[in-house]
């Protein structure tokens, strides 16, 4: 593995971010710790983009070809229940999803090049804040990241739990899923709970809609498709004897294509304003796509592909795996330039299996080594 000798540095650094998470756009000192290293390495570093966001730049060779590195820097809110000596302390404060790893493994590449790097062309490595409300990659684009920045291509990675330490899985086309928000808001007449028969309380309406709502991925999505509707909120203004005269329903949507979102929308609003008329209340529905879906680019994914099988071996990497649901707003940079995004398997067993977002996950440190090579043998190849 080409970055095997900073595999020591490489651990000090992930179990330094990940003892000092920060969220969203405050990731200040995170994106501070990370254009300070870049500088020692020797690269070009631009702070600033998109609010925290840092480039650093690594040009050798005369040739004007280029690809971007995207890893993300911040964490969750979340109280770490892990006991080792590197655990958050920031209070409330969890790398819960291993970006604290990404963003190693892309400094371990771009220290590796910076120092051995054999190529024609320009690295860019791109540290991105908040993907977890997945407002980053967007910030960081109107800020001019393809403008100020020649990049012909960009990749990414994460790691996935239950996956085997080390295995590469991808796939041409969506990945992973686009993330909506709905809004149901109902406005019935509230009354006493004794005499239900002269209003017509929410809570009955409510939940025969979030009821019906179940049905749109069952019935109302082609099976081949893909989807999920979740309702994650209910709220009404209703009391101990008192039926509620409005409510409110929250929640969440996934789809791996457009068609499947705009399905789940439509039937949505149908089934919405169907039960609403039926008891003869007023309503509001509000559908907003936060992400969308993450679409790979055919080329870009059999040259990562390529690279994995040289790194790992054939039996490691699958270059058509099953897509995933959750969404990524790396899915952003995918819609300006062509790419892709990669998952590494984070193992199987202990922290390191437990799943994304859990209290008493972990990043896995074997991974550092193999992913910073990754990155290493893949700028490699793109500008040789």
């Amino acid at each position: 593995m080409l970055t095997k000798k900073y595999e020591n540095e490489l651990k000090q650094w992930r179990h330094d971010f990940h003892a000092n998470p920060e969220l969203n756009f405050d990731v200040n000192e995170t994106a501070a710790k990370v254009a300070t290293l870049l500088n020692e390495f020797g690269l070009e570093v631009h702070t600033g983009i998109g609010g925290t966001g840092v480039v650093g730049i690594l040009k050798k060779g005369s040739s004007d070809k280029s690809i971007g590195i995207r890893a993300d820097m911040d964490a969750l809110p979340i109280t770490e229940l892990n006991d080792f000596t590197y655990k958050s302390k920031n209070e409330g404060k969890m790398h819960a999803c291993g970006h604290d790893g990404h963003t190693t493994m892309a400094l371990g590449a771009a220290k590796y090049l910076a120092e051995n790097g054999s190529f024609d062309g320009t690295a860019y490595f791109i540290f991105q804040p908040d993907e977890e409300a997945t407002e980053g990659a967007q910030a960081m684009i109107d800020d001019g990241l393809f403008d100020k920045f020649k990049i012909d291509e960009v990749y990414a990675f994460h790691n996935l739990p239950g996956l085997p330490t080390g295995n590469f899985a991808s796939r041409a086309g969506a990945i992973t899923g686009s993330e909506s928000l709905f809004e149901i808001k109902l406005f019935g007449r509230g009354g006493h709970s004794a005499l239900p028969h002269m209003g017509v309380d929410t809570i009955t309406v409510g939940t025969q809609i979030i009821t019906a709502l179940q049905s749109i991925v069952s019935r109302k999505i082609n099976p081949a498709l893909n989807g999920v509707v979740s309702v994650t909120e209910f709220k009404s203004n209703g009391m101990k004897n008192v039926l509620p005269g409005e409510s409110i329903i929250l929640g969440d949507t996934r789809a791996l294509s457009p068609e499947a979102n705009k399905t789940i929308e439509e039937s949505m609003k149908q089934i919405v304003e169907g039960i609403a008329k039926a008891h003869n209340i007023e309503f509001s529905f509000s559908y907003n796509v936060q992400t969308q879906m993450t679409i790979n680019t055919s080329t870009q994914v059999q040259t990562a592909i390529d690279v994995a099988k040289n790194l790992v071996g054939n039996e490691l990497v699958d270059g058509d795996c099953e897509p995933k649901l959750f969404s990524e707003d790396f899915a952003q940079m995918l819609l300006v330039k062509p790419g892709c995004y990669m998952l590494i398997g984070n193992g199987t067993e202990g922290s390191n299996g437990k799943s994304l977002h859990s209290a008493d996950y972990d990043f896995n440190d074997e991974l550092l080594v193999i992913g910073s090579s990754f990155w290493s043998e893949l700028v490699t190849k793109q500008l040789s």
